[in-house]
């Protein structure tokens, strides 16, 4: 006898087989059919873990093929910890962790590049004029921390061998003074401009300045600030520069420029300290006794012309350190057949006593007619006013600024300290570093207010320091008309 097939309905399983694959608590136990489906589809947290995994993986590839692996910041760490605390719905503290993972990953990442980059470009050359902070004097701590360079590592490629050449120079005090620092530079631009070549496309006067110019004067800059004379002489370069007509070929443009910079160093420089030394030999008297500080290149050309003119009279050189100028100023002198005294900085107040004028070099002069020079300046001038002995400046306009100084503080040049010690014997002063309680100061200009000089003798006379912006006026009256381009 044959048993009756009752079929069963399409979607629904047979009594026998939904009562063996219903387990007591309800749940559903998977069959061997639907095994390999079931293992195919994972869940959110096994799915997480993979993940987790795979960028693990390409972290520590790129790790290995790039930079050195770097400690992940401690930032990332810490809400990776707090989500491990509280745990979600589903996954629990696995979810949470998987979350902040990337996060630090990322930072990971974005950090290593960086730093490698910024690295490769720093310029060990360039080092700072800065003491540790217990050995700074708090009264100039603003003025630490100055470049000065040393040598020509991390230059810039566009940097012109004879502004290399220059820059180093500068730097050791091998070319020092406002105005032989500003001769040598404009000598290195001529250098750099006949090198120069316009890129096509562009014009002269739009790429010169910002593409190759900057360059030079950044370099400079790095090995020691540059004087109120550069300054004045970069400007009326880049006014040139400026006027350059576009349509100009490159070689007519460069030869212009060239003949600019002779003009130049001849009427600013050549012909005033000409015109300045003629007008300051006349002040000085026979049998005169006349006190110089350091050296001046123009104040050894007034007395040296004096000498022509057939005058007798007697110099003081005052000198200080570090530099010792006023040795080379007492050789010039007395090669010359004149006679001359040499001392130091201390001796001021008996050289001063027996002098019966002052001659005094100038970094700058101020708008309000203050004398900013070398340091020391101040002293020989501050000791000669209560004699009523005549305090006279030898200084070109080029000299002159716009700005105003009231002290030596704000605005002033540290050197390194170990150039104050170099001539010191013993090794306490050697190891000054090592000192405790013992700061170092070499500053190298200071302020003379104006009621202390006399008279200051320029290209265009002999002026109070007061006629100081009516002198500025007139060379700004003479740019803008194009006078000397």
């Amino acid at each position: 006898m044959e048993r009756s097939s009752n079929p069963v309905p399409e979607g629904e399983l047979p009594k026998s087989e939904t009562t063996a694959t219903t387990m007591t608590n309800g749940t559903s136990k998977p069959s061997a059919a639907d095994g390999p489906a079931e293992e195919k589809k994972l869940s959110g947290a096994e799915l997480k873990k993979q993940q987790k995994a795979e960028k693990a993986a390409k972290r520590a590839q790129k790790k290995s093929e790039g930079a050195p692996p770097q400690a992940p910041p401690p930032v990332a760490s810490k809400p990776a910890k707090k989500a491990q605390q509280q745990p979600g719905a589903k996954g629990g503290p696995v979810k949470a962790t998987a979350k902040e993972a990337p996060k630090g990953e990322g930072k990971e990442q974005s950090t290593i590049p960086v730093r490698t980059r910024r690295l490769s470009k720093e310029a060990p050359a360039v080092k700072p004029v800065k003491a540790p902070s217990n050995k700074q004097v708090s009264l100039f701590g603003h003025l630490y921390g100055q470049p000065r360079r040393y040598g020509i590592e991390g230059a810039m490629k566009e940097v012109h061998p004879a502004i290399l050449a220059l820059g180093l120079q500068m730097s050791n005090y091998e070319v020092c003074g406002s105005t032989a620092r500003c001769v040598a530079m404009l000598l290195a631009f001529k250098s750099a401009i006949q090198s120069y070549h316009t890129p096509q496309g562009t014009a002269l006067a739009r790429h010169f300045i910002p593409h190759y110019l900057s360059p030079q004067i950044d370099y400079l800059k790095s090995c020691r600030p540059i004087s109120i004379t550069m300054g004045n002489a970069i400007r009326a370069l880049k006014d040139a520069i400026a006027n350059v007509d576009p349509s100009t070929p490159d070689d007519v443009a460069k030869r212009d420029l060239c003949t600019f910079i002779d003009i130049f160093l001849r009427e600013r420089i050549t012909a005033a300290d000409e015109l300045i030394a003629e007008t300051a030999s006349n002040k000085i008297e026979e049998d005169d006794v006349v006190v110089v500080y350091a050296k001046s290149s123009l104040v050894l050309k007034t007395l040296l012309l004096a000498k022509e003119q057939g005058k007798k009279f007697r110099v003081i050189v005052l000198d200080s350190k570090p530099l010792f100028e006023g040795k080379r100023m007492a050789m010039d002198l007395a090669n010359a057949d004149i006679p001359v005294q040499y001392s130091l900085i201390p001796a001021a107040s008996h050289a001063v006593a027996e002098a019966t004028k002052v001659f005094l070099g100038a970094h700058a002069m101020m708008a309000n007619g203050s004398l900013y020079s070398r340091v020391g300046t101040a002293i020989v001038a501050m000791l000669a006013r209560p004699r009523k002995i005549p305090v006279i400046v030898c200084a070109e306009s080029l000299k002159f600024t716009d700005r105003v100084t009231l002290d030596s503080i704000v605005n002033n040049e540290v050197g390194p300290p170990d150039e104050l010690l170099g001539g010191i014997v013993g090794a306490e002063l050697k190891r000054w570093g090592d000192t405790p309680n013992l700061q170092v100061l070499n500053i190298l200009y200071d302020n003379t207010p104006a009621d202390m000089v006399n008279m200051v003798v320029t290209e265009f006379g002999s002026l109070p320091p007061s006629s100081v912006p009516a002198v500025l006026r007139i060379l700004e009256d003479a740019s803008s008309a194009g006078v000397g381009r």
